[in-house]
């Protein structure tokens, strides 16, 4: 490896290593953000105790589960029950790898004096040309984490969580799936950074929110079954299951649950920023590319109030009206949208 090989690398090791950390303190921020935001809606305060207006409580929460005694129960699959959580955490940091937080690299400063050649890093992991399908992908290996834990525990209830969580997941892939095929029609590409471009209308005219509405509701709503996000949180319901798949786990091991349903929350809103409300695109980013980072940012965190808002909104639905929603509902009429996407497309071109 000569010199710029090795800086290269460096430069996007220490990248993804800040991208990782910043997904896991997105997820201590959105435990506070959604008690706020759902007190709020209930006319409670929510955490206020630990320093001032409960800003410290995430790490509150965080030492508790450190120091957590975590009790092993016997005759579970220990190798499997050990690893599950990890299974079900690092796909979920891992689809964030393709999607592109700014519009182009930028330069970091004073890097040709120090090493003689500047230095540029691109706003993304990867830019690859079948971004979305590795989207598509990766979100779907978090189901194995969840069903492995179940079925590890030895328990009945948290096997019946695995497969709750199994049936689900995989059933709404395919309206989500579906769904997105109408916006890669459109584009004619799978690349991330390409979908966003042709979102480029300045004031947000040209989103694909506006374009394929019907795209963006069964892919939002099928995001939330796929996070398992409330009204679809069905795995682990409380009040049937005990604690679904997770029953059997303390300590870190349930916290790194619970921060993969968090960060599959951030990823979601991240993607759907990206691909229906343009991404990085906004007012003056071609003159100020770093702008873009700012949009992107604010649109997630709506993103994020929305998933906030339809959890302290909807009550949880019963699980054969989940799948019959899935398949009798949300299929058809993705399969629908994509017919209609593709006539108008071919009637244009003619």
């Amino acid at each position: 490896m000569n010199q710029q090989q090795i800086i290269t690398l460096t430069v996007e090791v220490i990248k993804a290593g800040i991208i990782a950390t910043g997904l896991m303190l997105g997820f201590a921020a959105m435990t506070l953000f959604e008690r706020k935001v759902v007190a709020r809606f209930t006319l409670r305060y929510g955490p206020n105790r630990v320093s001032k207006y409960g800003l410290l409580q995430p790490i509150a929460d965080m030492l508790k589960m450190f120091f957590k005694e975590e009790v092993i129960p016997g005759q579970v699959n220990r190798l499997v029950y050990v690893i599950a959580p990890g299974l079900s955490l690092i796909p979920a940091i891992m689809a964030f790898a393709v999607v592109p937080l700014a519009s182009q690299p930028f330069v970091i400063p004073f890097t040709e004096q120090l090493f003689g050649t500047p230095v540029e890093v691109a706003p993304w992991i990867a830019d690859v040309n079948v971004g979305l399908l590795y989207v598509l992908a990766i979100g779907s290996l978090g189901t194995y984490g969840v069903v492995l834990g179940g079925w590890s525990s030895n328990n009945k209830y948290s096997l019946l969580g695995g497969l709750r969580t199994s049936a689900q997941m995989i059933s709404y892939e395919l309206p989500m799936g579906v769904a997105l095929l109408s916006i890669v029609l459109m584009a004619g590409s799978l690349q991330m950074n390409e979908l966003v471009k042709m979102q480029g209308s300045v004031w947000g005219l040209g989103w694909f929110i506006f374009v394929q509405p019907i795209a963006f509701l069964i892919f939002f709503i099928s995001g939330l079954a796929e996070a398992g996000r409330s009204p679809f949180d069905l795995p682990e319901t409380e009040n049937e299951l005990i604690g679904g798949f997770a029953t059997e786990y303390g300590g870190m091991k349930f916290g790194l649950f619970f921060g993969a349903e968090y960060i599959h929350a951030i990823v979601l809103s991240s993607i759907t920023a990206t691909l229906f409300l343009g991404g990085w695109n906004g007012p003056f980013v071609e003159q100020v590319p770093l702008l873009g980072l700012v949009y992107f940012f604010l649109k997630v965190v709506f993103m994020l109030f929305v998933v906030v808002w339809v959890r302290a909104s909807i009550p949880r639905v019963r699980f054969d009206k989940l799948m019959k929603f899935c398949w009798k509902f949300l299929l058809p009429l993705s399969v629908i949208n994509l017919a209609v996407t593709a006539l108008v497309i071919a009637l244009l071109r003619f």
